[in-house]
């Protein structure tokens, strides 16, 4: 068996209340893609930020190229040949693409000065590679979030890294850019590098490593090559319980139609039409760009309608910002939720209460502090959320948790319809579970949700009924046994099935 390029044994973090990582380890092949797989909170992003030295670890071994070593911090770790594309962006939108990837180190002549042409002559041959089709003049905050996702990934291949770790890296990419990066993570693997790849996308595992680490709660619990596993028992490692049903949808009675939309138009969107009843749950399927998250935002007031009308409860609505949509009683759950959806540097229940302080305050603009509190405490507990303390900063919480505060942000409006736009993204296979359960029992509440999914199994699994979108437009309309994923795809781009 081969030596590992990179050896992390025994690894030890805790913080206060929490026990991070408990005896985690992790072996990077060269040649090979180590998976990196676990539920949210399992301590995966922990142990990366004790790889790359934002974290010290309190106990535990690091070796690198068969040196023990720790890093002082990111740029140490860099600079030994260790890159990282994390799941959040961090780039600069003002800036061109080929500023993002040299910032900081920009190729400059012994007089300091920039030498352009050289910094575009290479952006443009890493652009090339992942056949991104931008020139790397182009300003960054032009193009699409997977597009940017692509730039984020260029920008850590500019460092001819010996080991690259992806966290979530296809998680806003499209099936075609999604194919352009694994053809470079063929390539990176013939030349030997060592890749981690963090992803709750079970089918990518299978598809492009070679072995699977999965941790669970901090701790270590097995390294297994890729082909002696099945899906099945690589959920049970990660979760420690089988899942019985991956989509547990119930059935109800529905009731009179809650919301109304005819001939909506708006930036994105023409001539849309449809109706939501109470106790229904309404699934949007369709590609990148098809026009379902702008929907979503002039439904909700983010973005203005040009044409046509919205009727909640039989009334017309005129929503001109997210705060007459509030109004209404639409609330809208962002595909983005770290963008449109939380404040990092705020608590949980700073985070929680925030579309919703109206309930807690009384004379004097004076927030009544038990009652919100209590309210917080209250959804913290229903929807099983796992923080120290409601004074958490949002930021130290794991996706799926931060997912179901931005979800309990939403409810504690009392909304009457709740619009979920990709509410399970990079969100782990247990966790998706209970945020299913937690749907089912608004549904069951009689609350008309709206389910946005790119995960065609998802919006099967889950819906009702489904629309699908194409070019701004509703493409197709089909009741739920009636809808196939192969009809879903045809209408999706255009045509209709047979």
């Amino acid at each position: 068996m081969m030596e590992p390029i990179l050896s992390l044994t025994g690894i030890e973090k805790a913080f206060p209340g929490v026990k991070a990582l408990d005896g985690a380890a992790l072996n990077v092949y060269p040649g090979e893609v180590m998976a990196l797989l676990g539920e949210n909170g399992a301590g995966k992003s922990t142990m990366m930020k004790v790889l790359t030295g934002i974290y010290q670890a309190d106990q535990g071994t690091l070796s690198y190229q068969g040196q023990p070593q720790w890093f002082t911090g990111p740029k140490a770790s860099q600079a030994a040949g260790i890159s990282i594309i994390h799941q959040e962006l961090n780039l600069i939108p003002d800036l061109s693409i080929a500023e993002n990837i040299f910032l900081g180190r920009e190729k400059t002549s012994a007089y300091g000065r920039i030498l352009w042409r050289q910094m575009y002559a290479e952006a443009q041959q890493l652009l090339d590679r992942l056949r991104v089709r931008h020139s790397p003049r182009t300003r960054l905050g032009d193009l699409s979030i997977g597009e940017q996702q692509m730039v984020e990934i260029a920008k850590a291949l500019s460092f001819e890294s010996k080991v690259i770790i992806m966290d979530e890296p296809t998680d806003a990419l499209t099936d075609t850019e999604t194919e352009s990066l694994f053809a470079v993570i063929r390539e990176l693997r013939a030349e030997g590098r060592g890749i981690v790849y963090i992803s709750h996308r079970l089918k990518e595992i299978f598809e492009i490593c070679n072995r699977v680490t999965i941790l669970r709660d901090g701790r270590f619990i097995t390294e297994r090559a890729i082909e002696s596993l099945q899906e099945e028992e690589m959920i049970e490692l990660m979760v420690g319980r089988k899942l019985e049903e991956q989509y547990p949808r119930i059935h109800t009675d529905k009731g009179q139609a809650t919301l109304e939309v005819a001939q909506l138009s708006g930036p994105g969107v023409r001539e849309v039409s449809f109706s939501l009843q109470a106790g229904e749950i309404l699934g949007f399927s369709g590609l990148m760009g098809s026009g379902r998250t702008e929907l979503m935002k002039l439904l909700f007031g983010a973005c203005r309608a040009t044409a046509g009308s919205i009727r909640v409860a039989g009334q017309v609505v005129q929503h001109n910002s997210p705060q007459d949509g509030l109004r209404s009683g639409i609330a809208y759950i962002s595909e983005d939720r770290k963008g449109d959806g939380l404040v990092l540097e705020l608590s949980v229940r700073e985070n929680m209460s925030l579309s919703s302080l109206r309930q807690f305050t009384g004379a004097g603009f004076h927030i009544g502090k038990q009652a919100e509190t209590g309210a917080v405490d209250e959804y913290v507990r229903h929807f099983n959320i796992k923080t120290p303390s409601q004074e958490q900063l949002i930021r130290n919480l794991s996706g799926g948790n931060q997912q179901k505060v931005s979800i309990a942000k939403g409810l504690m409006t009392r909304p009457r319809v709740l619009i979920l736009d990709e509410p399970t993204r990079g969100v782990d296979v247990g966790a998706k579970k209970e945020i299913y359960q937690l749907i089912n029992t608004f549904k069951a509440e009689g609350m008309s949700i709206i389910l946005v999914s790119s995960e065609m199994p998802e919006v099967l699994g889950m819906s009702d009924r489904i629309l699908v979108m194409h070019e701004g437009r509703i493409s197709a309309e089909f009741e739920r046994n009636d809808a196939t994923q192969e009809k879903l795809m045809a209408a999706a781009v255009g045509k209709q099935a047979a």
